[in-house]
């Protein structure tokens, strides 16, 4: 009795153990079944991920090959249209820009303390080319002085405000420059002579660089209408220019450049995928390093009142150049480019 119940016992448990065996069997069968099924799903999404991604590109090769031409034409127009507003506008004032005190002569007079600007408009009718700006205190927006600017010698332009105020301009409430004609016109013509050598020695550069004419001379017109553009904007708002202003046009040959070079490199590379994925690499690229460079200037620009107006003045002109520099390397530039590569077979 005693052993039949021993193997009975026996039976049991190795009836128990083969039972957690099989569950632990079926267990990992379910995990198994569950991972293959995970990796299966992870696999017709990577499949459907990769079939949108060439669909896109697809879609985008069509689009772009079709409409390249179209869109390196707009740009073009709008230069053409500068150029014209740029002649008519040299007929008519004898110069490409208007020029403030530091490039025509005059006398610039700051007034301290929080004054009344409406009252010196009065000033218009004996001046009519003068200027009245505010500086404020960042702060607070307290007006901390007013600038004048005027074509007018010092003393005429200083007795008409004392009239206008009602007190007389001293050491301690005011201060008064005078910049004689010759002296701005020489300076004037120094920084346009810096402007046409730094221009010319980019070309040189780009040349070197590339070694080929259309792909050069489409960097150097893009550069060109990144000048040409904002100039005639600023010519058209009226603005006159400082020589703080000049110096602004100098930092976009450099500012534009950079973006043309990166996609003219891109696309000339062969061993980089397609032609139309190496521009819109380069495209991802470049419109980072523009737009980031535009989210610093504008902010200062529109923010920032209490900057003096030279410092706002190269603010806006780099903003202008920058979008400029948008339309001009990525519909001109690169529709240059691809047209190029089409050509010479570059695919």
């Amino acid at each position: 009795m005693e052993e039949n119940i021993q193997n009975t016992q026996e039976n049991q448990e190795q009836n128990q153990e083969v039972k957690q065996e099989i569950k632990q069997e079926q267990k990992k069968e379910a995990i198994e079944k569950k991972e293959v099924k995970q990796e299966r799903q992870e696999i017709k999404k990577e499949v459907k991920q990769e079939s949108k991604i060439v669909k896109e590109k697809k879609d985008f090769n069509t689009w772009y090959n079709k409409w390249y031409k179209v869109l390196l034409a707009i740009p073009v127009i709008i230069m053409l249209f500068s150029l014209i507003y740029l002649g008519i506008f040299f007929s008519q004032h004898h110069d490409i820009m208007l020029k403030d005190v530091s490039l025509s002569g005059g006398t610039i007079i700051t007034l301290s303390g929080d004054v009344d600007s409406a009252k010196l408009e009065g000033l218009k009718a004996t001046f009519p080319d003068i200027s009245i700006r505010k500086l404020a205190d960042l702060t607070t927006g307290r007006t901390i002085a007013v600038v004048i600017e005027s074509s007018a010698d010092s003393d005429s332009l200083k007795t008409e405000t004392e009239k206008i105020l009602g007190y007389a301009l001293t050491e301690e409430n005011s201060t008064i420059e005078f910049t004689g004609s010759t002296l701005s016109a020489g300076f004037y013509k120094q920084l346009i002579i810096a402007l046409i050598i730094s221009f010319f020695l980019m070309s040189i550069v780009i040349f070197i660089m590339f070694r080929t004419f259309i792909p050069s001379i489409a960097v150097i017109f893009a550069a060109f209408s990144d000048i040409v553009m904002p100039l005639a904007l600023i010519d058209f708002l009226g603005i006159r220019l400082s020589t703080a202003g000049i110096a602004a046009f100098l930092m976009l040959i450099g500012y534009s450049v950079d973006t043309d070079i990166l996609l003219t490199t891109r696309a000339l590379k062969k061993k980089e995928g397609l032609l139309n994925e190496r521009i819109l690499g380069a495209f991802k690229t470049g419109i980072l390093m523009t737009s980031t460079a535009l989210l610093a200037v504008l902010p200062a620009f529109f923010i920032v009142t209490g900057l003096p107006d030279s410092f706002r003045q190269i603010f806006l002109i780099l903003a202008l150049g920058l979008s400029a520099d948008i339309i001009n390397t990525w519909l001109t530039n690169a529709g240059i480019i691809k047209w190029y590569c089409d050509k010479k077979g570059i695919r």
